[in-house]
């Protein structure tokens, strides 16, 4: 397994891993059902909700095959794929400055996804501090 660790800008309470061709938008994928769920998914871009617009710890674990649950205490668990045909898996806050965000190679294809939310409680009453967490985990599929 290979770990990354980033802290990002989640401005507008989300992340994005995305495919570095992808040409899609989440814009209209944000759905009041993604948005209940914290996930938005169109072709070769995740966007993961974050309980804070704020800078976050967000881990990505390359796995050989699905990995099961990950220990932790975990307030959400979601599901998806993301078709990575370039290679590289670009992490980033939504405003982040796409060409100089960070990149993750990975042989080109599918691959599964799961996402792991938490320390969702934690957060201040005013939205600016909180131990939320964040953990994708992704395999060939």
């Amino acid at each position: 397994m290979k770990t990354y660790n980033f802290e990002l800008f989640a401005d507008y309470f989300q992340l994005y891993l995305q495919d570095e061709n992808a040409k899609g938008d989440l814009g209209e994928a944000w759905t009041e059902e993604a948005c209940a769920l914290k996930l938005a998914v169109v072709p070769g871009i995740i966007g993961v909700g974050t309980a804070r617009d704020m800078t976050v710890p967000l881990t990505v674990e390359i796995h050989e095959s699905d990995p099961g649950e990950i220990p932790g205490t975990w307030d959400q668990i979601n599901n998806c794929s993301i078709d990575v045909t370039s290679g590289k898996l670009v992490v980033s806050g939504c405003t982040d400055y796409f060409p100089t965000a960070a990149r993750i190679e990975l042989p080109p294809g599918k691959y599964s996804a799961r996402i792991f939310y938490g320390g969702q409680n934690t957060i201040s009453s005013n939205g600016l501090s909180g131990d939320d967490h964040y953990t994708v985990a992704l395999w060939r599929a």
